[in-house]
């Protein structure tokens, strides 16, 4: 406006208001082992909940290999993981992304166990009711390290029998404290719970087994 209002003001080119997301702290990484017995359905998991494309090892099954690996009650697998699945997803509530790691099933890859869950929050355990003699040795794997896990029941179409988590727990002779949940590996959703359980329960784990963060919570 003309006269006495027409006073210096400071430029307000180049001036923008930043966005929330500027003032948020870097999302931490947090690396996640998915694991289960053959044909539990871990390559199905990562690549039904990750966010980016999925980086896969599967082989074609042959006559070979049928030697080794039971098909009993997965008769319709045509391939299988020789190495590791890898995928990602971001949780922006909890301000992580999850570097997820699929294991191969079979047990003459177990040596590559320890190194997938080098440095892992947690461990997903994939069970299959019909093959759940497959999840002992995933179990007791991350039983023996210390590594925090929930179980999920991966629940197939077709399954003769259909099992209750408690039915389950009681089966893997599994503690109170390990979450044990019903999940379709081929929903993004319902995997995605199964995470956010075990961030949780890695969490809580951490807590109880800390004094330092105990004082920080109490």
């Amino acid at each position: 406006m003309p006269g006495t209002h027409n006073f210096w003001r400071p430029s307000l080119t180049g001036y923008a208001k930043s966005s929330p997301a500027e003032h948020r702290p870097a999302e931490k990484s947090l690396k996640i082992v998915v694991a289960g017995g053959f044909g539990a359905g871990k390559s199905t998991m990562v690549g039904a909940v990750s966010e980016i494309a999925p980086l896969s090892t599967e082989e074609t099954i042959t006559t070979a290999s049928t030697s080794t690996d039971s098909l009993a009650g997965v008769e319709a697998k045509t391939t299988t993981t020789v190495a590791m699945d890898f995928g990602r997803i971001t949780l922006p509530l909890q301000n992580v992304q999850l570097l997820l790691f699929g294991a191969p099933g079979q047990s003459r890859f177990l040596y590559i166990w320890d190194d997938l869950s080098l440095g892992a929050l947690g461990a997903v355990v994939l069970a299959d009711t019909r093959r759940l003699a497959d999840s002992f040795d995933v179990v007791a794997f991350f039983e023996k390290r210390a590594i925090p896990f929930v179980v999920a029941v991966n629940e197939f179409e077709g399954a003769p029998f259909q099992y209750t988590p408690d039915e389950v727990r009681e089966a893997l002779e599994l503690p109170p404290a390990v979450p044990v949940l019903r999940c379709d590996a081929r929903e993004k959703r319902s995997a995605r719970n199964v995470l956010l359980s075990l961030v949780e329960h890695a969490a809580d784990t951490a807590r109880a087994t800390s004094p330092a963060l105990q004082e920080v919570h109490s």
